[in-house]
């Protein structure tokens, strides 16, 4: 029904699947999969390796994890990253998922490989009744539907 994959062109890259911290946690941790580094006021797309397929109706949300801005003055710029159930699998990218994640310090910080920094959680949405919907042929991913 949901779960994570390895997208293609990651399958030798040493990707782990993601997994709850315990029995009641709703989120995921995700983890970079190469050293990465972040100057000081930087944004920087880091790579998880993963794919995430899901139903129609649900979407996969990025939170950071609540160490990041206190111990690394890391951050989600967004402030949460939205993956949709059409993604998985595009023809761009296989729907390889990316973190962007802002550095709003004074150092740069190397997040290293495997360190956890996003938490994934699947979720229901809803859909007005009213709602003319429109086809985008999607392609990439961060603001691949369109402009703002």
């Amino acid at each position: 029904m949901r779960g994570f994959k390895v997208a293609k062109n990651y399958e030798d890259k040493g990707v782990l699947l993601p997994k709850r911290g315990t029995k009641h946690s709703a989120g995921y941790d995700l983890r970079v999969i190469e050293d990465t580094l972040i100057k000081a006021g930087e944004i920087v797309l880091a790579e998880t390796g993963l794919k995430a397929y899901m139903q129609e109706d649900e979407v996969l949300k990025l939170y950071p994890r609540s160490s990041l801005p206190k111990n690394y003055h890391l951050t989600i710029p967004n402030n949460v990253g939205i993956v949709d159930s059409d993604y998985y699998e595009n023809p761009d990218n296989d729907g390889a998922i990316f973190v962007s994640l802002y550095n709003f310090g004074e150092e740069d910080v190397l997040v290293k490989k495997g360190e956890r920094i996003a938490q994934g959680i699947f979720q229901k949405f809803l859909i007005s009744p009213n709602e003319e919907l429109v086809e985008n042929v999607r392609n990439g991913g961060f603001g691949s539907t369109g402009k703002l």
